[in-house]
């Protein structure tokens, strides 16, 4: 077994640099700054980016729905093919986020709760009226300052 005496010094040196560049290479990732998907985009995340443009997606099959039925769908499954709602999206789990969906006589609930949630993870919540409600703190519900 060789000993460190074995190798020259600068190749231990580039070894360990290495390692502490490779190893340090998923937090430099992770502080990278979000970059906006259009002008106005108001998400602070790619995460919440994915779950803003699930909502979008969401009230434009709504909205088409209603058009068709004269109600909103009382399911998300309801709602597959109807505009760019997909099977997938009737799925709870989307990325960092879990969606809820309640049918109410009128209208609905819609929230995307994330799995942990900080300044880059809000909750959103939205009903029949399209205003997003964010929340860093909590649960978002129609409380919530409105996304802008």
């Amino acid at each position: 077994m060789k000993t460190s005496a074995h190798y020259p010094l600068s190749w231990i040196a580039t070894v360990t640099l290495g390692t502490i560049l490779l190893a340090a290479t998923p937090r430099l990732a992770a502080q990278t700054p979000y970059q906006p998907k259009f002008k106005g985009d108001p998400a602070h995340s790619d995460a919440e980016a994915v779950a803003l443009g699930y909502i979008r997606t969401f009230e434009r099959a709504q909205a088409s729905y209603k058009t068709k039925n004269g109600k909103y769908a009382s399911s998300l499954m309801d709602l597959v093919h109807v505009g760019s709602f997909t099977r997938r999206m009737a799925e709870p789990q989307h990325g960092d986020y879990t969606v809820n969906f309640h049918p109410r006589k009128d209208g609905y609930e819609l929230t995307m709760t994330p799995k942990a949630q900080d300044a880059d993870h809000r909750s959103f919540y939205v009903n029949e009226k399209g205003v997003i409600h964010a929340d860093d703190q909590k649960q978002a519900t129609e409380d919530s300052s409105p996304l802008k």
